[in-house]
This record gives C-alpha cells, structure tokens and sequence, in this order.
C-alpha cells in the first residue's frame, strides 16, 4: 500500500490524489490504528497526521480527501500543479485533476455528491481554467465549444468530446497530407513526360537567321536539340527524362558526323569542266542538315542557354 499510494518527490497534491484514485484508495477500507501504519504517504506532516486521525472504519479515499482539506481549508489555495499541458490525454488528465480539486471541499456529509471524479459535472469555471493551459493549437477551438443545456456535463462525458475532437482532428491532417503526397507524385510525373515545351521568341533577341535556323528558332534551348535529335532518326524515348548536357553532347556528335561525311563527299567528288555541266550520277550525295548554315553567335547562344537551363 505504500508502494501504491505514496506521493512522489516534486508530485503535486491533487496530481498524487488521481492517481491514488486509480489505483483503488476507495476500495480500501481502514480504520484509524490501520491508516496510522502507513506511515507518510504525503510527505506532508500534517496531511499524514488527518489520514490516522478518525478511529472509524472509513475508505482510504476519504481519509485522503478530508486530509488534505484539513491542511488546505480554503478552496482558494492553490493545491492543483501550475503550467501548461501539451498533449489531449494530458488535458484530459489536467481536466480530471481540476475535479478532485471540487471533491476535496465537498461536503463530506452529502451523500447525493459523487465519489468518483469522472462522474464530476465540469463547470465553466473548470472548463476556462483548462482552456487557458491548453497550447494555442487547441485553445483557439476550446475556446468555442459551450454547453447547450443548463445542466454541465460530467468530466467523463467532456473527455469523450475532447477524444472525438482530437480523432477528428488527426483523421482531417492525414487526409490532407495524403492529398498533398498524391499531387506531388502526380506533378513529379507530369514534369518527368512532359514533352519539350514551345515558347515564342523574344522580342528583345529577335534577330534575322537562315531557313533552317528559323525552324529551330521557334523553340527552347531545350527543344531545338530535342528536334535536332529526332530530325535526325534518334529513338527519342531514349532520350525522354535526360539532361539537356546528354542532349547537347549528342547533337555535337551528329554534327562532327555530318561535317567529316560532307568533307569527305566533296573530296571524292570529279573535277568538273566548267563548260559541261556534270551528269546527274557525278553529282555528289549530300545529307541534308537542319542546322546547316546556322550562324555560330546563335550555336553558342543555344549552349549557353542550355547551360542556364541546367
């Protein structure tokens, strides 16, 4: 019995008499000589000098309360723990708290008032005190919630409203932060395939460039090697999600192709007389380029768009 209902070092005195409250004081009956053996289980003199001091039989819960009343007389003093609690199940253990707070100035002698601090009507009073040591997550709600008829419900009755609150509350941010993780999934995939995007040229960059460097024109940094690629029988879903160096480190590769092929053609290529026109099987085969005769201001430019890009 000291084990279970000893106060703890620093444990407030209405914190100490909930927990006696749970673990059984009021189905243990003693009587004065018997409660006298227990020693301190207060730590206060005076408190454990009221537990002993009535010879009749009466239940530990009572000797408790009355104990502790005869050393505070008065309800202003403040017997209930000070601070702020942080957690529902705290502030539903705080609520229970502030009801053994009444019980111990009811009169001992009414046998109509409750034994059982759930079964404690929660006043407004109680509810302000609680609402103001609620964190400011739940205080702003707290603070609306009112009762609807004239009589106030029991503690136990406000405990299952607050842990109906707090399942609704944790119901409607999982529900949010499940939403928000399918958008992100579904905008990493739109940005994963989303084709080259066409944009129109600047005004401000807007010069005058050759037939095919036109065509490329008309798109992004991005775009123009994306085309450049496929114009040029690339498999593009090899090239779906690659960064724009990849990109640009191809196209560099099938434009040292095309430039050693061309020079290469031009070289084998027979001297023709100038005064007979060569016969169409001597005219040399030439590979058509769609960047061919793009100016170099504009190749570089591209790059360094790309480089910006990346």
């Amino acid at each position: 019995m000291r084990k279970d209902f000893s106060r703890l070092p620093g444990e407030h005195i209405i914190t100490w008499l909930l927990r006696c409250w749970d673990n059984g004081a009021s189905s243990l009956e003693l009587e004065g000589r018997e409660a006298k053996q227990l020693g301190s289980l207060s730590r206060e003199g005076g408190i454990d000098k009221a537990i002993g001091k009535k010879a009749q039989a009466l239940s530990l819960w009572r000797r408790l309360l009355s104990s502790v009343r005869e050393r505070y007389p008065f309800s202003e003093d403040d017997v209930c723990r000070p601070g702020k609690w942080t957690t529902m199940e705290r502030g539903i253990q705080y609520l229970r708290e502030l009801a053994v707070r009444e019980m111990v100035y009811y009169d001992p002698d009414n046998a109509q008032l409750p034994t059982d601090p759930d079964e404690v009507q929660c006043t407004r009073a109680m509810w302000r005190k609680n609402v103001r040591s609620a964190p400011s997550s739940y205080a702003n709600s707290l603070a609306l919630i009112d009762w609807k008829s004239e009589e106030a419900p029991t503690v136990d009755e406000v405990a299952g409203r607050l842990r109906q609150y707090e399942e609704s509350l944790s119901s409607s941010l999982i529900s949010a932060v499940e939403k928000l993780s399918q958008d992100v999934r579904q905008l990493k995939e739109d940005i994963s395939y989303s084709p080259p995007i066409q944009t129109r040229i600047a005004a401000v960059r807007s010069k005058h460039f050759s037939a095919p460097e036109r065509g490329y024109r008309a798109y992004t940094p991005r775009g123009s090697l994306w085309f450049y690629l496929r114009d040029h029988g690339e498999d593009m879903r090899k090239w779906d999600g690659k960064p724009t160096s990849t990109l640009r480190a191809r196209v560099h590769e099938l434009q040292g192709k095309t430039a050693v092929k061309r020079d290469s053609s031009r070289k084998n290529a027979a001297p023709v007389s100038t005064r007979q026109p060569p016969r169409p099987s001597e005219r040399p085969d030439r590979t058509y380029d769609p960047l061919e005769g793009t100016s170099k201001s504009f190749l570089q430019e591209v790059s360094s768009d790309c480089d910006e890009q990346d």
